[in-house]
């Protein structure tokens, strides 16, 4: 018999808050937390902007010397995890630390310690090149500092499938807790690969915006998009099996119940034309929580606001969920946060859980026409108050990979 998993603490930094509070209320308000690069001078860059964190000091989630021995991407992944452990109220002297684990990816690692040190092989040889390159640059090593911050011990993972790293790490994480593995798990994604190199190589495939407003540069399913805008940060979420959380009085969120993935075995940037492996995923994820298409009430879609995503995405979804799609809300977190790539679907999991404790879902900002084949409620102009009792996330990855996690109201 597999173990129910609930979701008892929340963690995040972002381009419109360093918490989740912040976060929340800023998608609320339809903060939107794009602006001009200031990481590096874009003069001769097409895509001039960003989604930056703002105002992150890592002193204030560790001490000066671990925050020096680890890159940006690994920062924002021990200062969400220290407030998601906060918010769980998770005290690792009371747990076994063999039955905590963590599952935290990240797409890329550290750009800027491979830009850095490359700088230094080519003007000063590669004697001068920093020993502490590779564990500084590794995608893994986001998962690794969580565990070593926090003394956990248990199942330590780190998923790489570029922009669905988030979702499928939260659902390994839930599987290991159903499957018996771990009681409890740090689960999520981040990233920081705003980077020139970063900009650069995905500027040259067309995949960003180059639009120089930023109302009007990150709009998914909008007429007018033309790219996604590179966003940084980082969601993790505390996953616990649900007799654990009981046995020590936690506050529940929400239930995690459901998970899919699949892959669309098609092309390496573009998602299957029909849409049919990311509605595979959200099927399955649904089956998987022993529900019926008709009980979700919302997705959080993938939504870049590139041309084929949102196009292909929307398919999808009507191809899932037939009759009942023109029903269902669908919004797009990245329309204010800019697309956090390994990190997106941990941030867009704690929208989801958010929507659910507070009966509400966001607007779509920015998206003023929709495209003619973009033809569902992507919740234009404002949020929208109401009961929110199972809502689902998409992720879709270069790749080819889809991820679905789906997300209900708590009942005992």
């Amino acid at each position: 018999m597999s173990r129910r998993v609930v979701v008892t603490g929340l963690g995040a930094i972002t381009p419109i808050g360093n918490s989740t509070e912040a976060f929340w209320e800023g998608l609320k308000e339809k903060k939107v937390g794009i602006g001009p690069i200031t990481a590096f001078d874009t003069t001769e860059y097409k895509a001039k902007l960003a989604a930056e964190v703002k105002d992150f000091d890592p002193k204030e989630y560790m001490d000066p010397k671990a925050a020096k021995r680890m890159e940006r991407f690994c920062q924002f992944a021990v200062a969400a995890a220290k407030q998601a452990v906060a918010d769980a109220d998770l005290d690792m002297e009371k747990e076994d630390p063999f039955r905590v684990g963590v599952s935290v990816g990240s797409g890329i690692g550290s750009l800027q310690a491979v830009e850095r040190e490359y700088k230094k092989l080519l003007e000063k040889g590669p004697g001068r090149v920093n020993p502490m390159l590779v564990p500084l640059m590794i995608s893994n090593m986001a998962a690794g500092n969580v565990s070593i911050q926090f003394g956990m011990k248990g199942k330590c993972i780190n998923v790489v499938t570029a922009c669905a790293t988030g979702t499928h790490s939260i659902g390994e994480a839930f599987r290991a807790i159903q499957y018996g593995e771990a009681d409890v798990m740090l689960a999520g994604g981040t990233e920081a690969s705003i980077t020139p190199i970063g900009v650069a190589g995905f500027t040259a495939l067309t995949a960003l915006s180059t639009s120089e407003d930023p109302m009007r540069a990150s709009i998914p399913f909008d007429v007018e998009r033309n790219g996604f805008v590179m966003g940084e940060g980082s969601g993790i979420v505390v996953l616990e099996s649900l007799e654990h959380a009981q046995a020590r009085g936690a506050k529940i969120y929400a239930e995690i119940a459901g998970y899919g993935a699949t892959a669309d075995a098609y092309h390496i940037t573009s998602p299957a034309e029909d849409g049919s492996g990311a509605a595979k995923a959200m099927e399955m994820a649904v089956a998987d929580a022993g529900l019926k298409m008709e009980d979700v009430d919302y997705v959080n879609a993938h939504g870049t606001s590139t041309h084929h995503n949102d196009l292909f995405e929307t398919k999808a979804i009507k191809m899932a969920f037939g009759d009942h799609a023109k029903k269902l809300k669908v919004n797009s977190t990245k329309s204010m946060v800019g697309h956090l790539l390994g990190a997106a679907g941990g941030v867009e999991f704690i929208t989801c859980v958010k929507s659910i404790e507070d009966g509400f879902v966001h607007a779509t900002a920015g998206l003023q026409n929709e495209d003619p084949g973009c033809d569902l409620d992507y919740v234009k102009g404002e949020g929208v108050k109401m009961d929110v009792n199972c809502a689902i996330s998409n992720s879709l990855g270069f790749g080819g990979h889809n991820a679905t996690l789906l997300v209900k109201k708590f009942q005992g």
